[in-house]
């Protein structure tokens, strides 16, 4: 009887960082859906990115690029998230000057 992993195929066995770049890749994804620019925009991008280096093959190599494209993923998430501060900061200051205006407040 021989079992399949299915979580773990034949060439993850063989590059173990193999898993590493996909993984890369699918959270880049995921980010690049809210990028300023647009999302087909974003995945031009990444695809083209990881498309140049295809062809590397040294483990050392291959463990900078994922480490670079780690340090996207934190950019990116900062970048969200100073936009969304950006967002909740100018509504606050919208709110508390129409209240210091007494404009948008049912009168008595």
């Amino acid at each position: 009887m021989v079992v399949k992993a299915d979580t773990v195929s034949g060439s993850d066995m063989a590059n173990p960082l193999r898993r590493e770049v996909r993984q890369l890749y699918k959270n880049l994804l995921y980010l690049g859906r809210e990028y300023p620019q647009g999302a087909d925009y974003f995945r031009e991008r990444l695809n083209s990115a990881f498309m140049k280096n295809k062809y590397v093959t040294d483990p050392k190599e291959i463990r900078k690029l994922v480490d670079c494209g780690e340090d996207v993923i934190k950019e990116l998430g900062t970048m969200y998230y100073l936009r969304e501060y950006s967002i909740m900061k100018k509504r606050f200051y919208e709110e508390e000057l129409l209240g210091l205006l007494n404009i948008g407040r049912p009168t008595d």
